[in-house]
C-alpha cells in the first residue's frame, strides 16, 4: 500500500455559506492529520468543520469542530487522526468571509 503525505487544502478561505474543501478520491483512504487556522482580520472569527460521509450533508452530527473561535490576528491548530474513506468530504464554514485562512494536511493511502 502506497501512502502520500500531502496538503489536502492549501491555504484558502472557507466561505461564510460553507464549502467542501477536500473530497477523498475513489480508491483512496485519507487520514486527516493537521489543520492550521489563521485569522487575518482585527475581529474574532468562528469556524465549523464537518467530516461528511459520501452522499451525506454537513450537520451537527458529523462535526469535528463546532463554533471554534479563532481570535483576531490569531492562530489555532488542530492535530487529529481521522480516517476518511473514499467519497468522504471535509466541509468548512467561516462566519466571516475572507477572515480565516485554513491549511489542511494529511496522508492518502492507495
Amino acid at each position: 500500500m502506497a501512502y502520500t503525505p500531502k496538503i489536502l487544502y492549501p491555504s484558502g478561505f472557507p466561505t461564510n455559506a460553507g464549502n467542501t474543501i477536500y473530497t477523498v478520491p475513489n480508491g483512496t483512504t485519507t487520514i486527516l492529520k493537521n489543520i492550521v487556522m489563521t485569522n487575518t482580520t482585527a475581529n474574532d472569527a468562528t469556524v465549523h468543520l464537518s467530516i461528511v460521509p459520501s452522499g451525506g450533508s454537513p450537520a451537527a452530527s458529523n462535526r469535528i469542530l463546532s463554533a471554534l473561535n479563532v481570535p483576531s490576528f490569531g492562530i489555532n491548530t488542530l492535530d487529529v487522526s481521522v480516517v476518511m474513506p473514499a467519497g468522504t468530504s471535509l466541509f468548512a464554514t467561516n462566519n466571516t468571509d475572507s477572515a480565516v485562512v485554513m491549511t489542511v494536511s494529511g496522508v492518502e493511502f492507495v
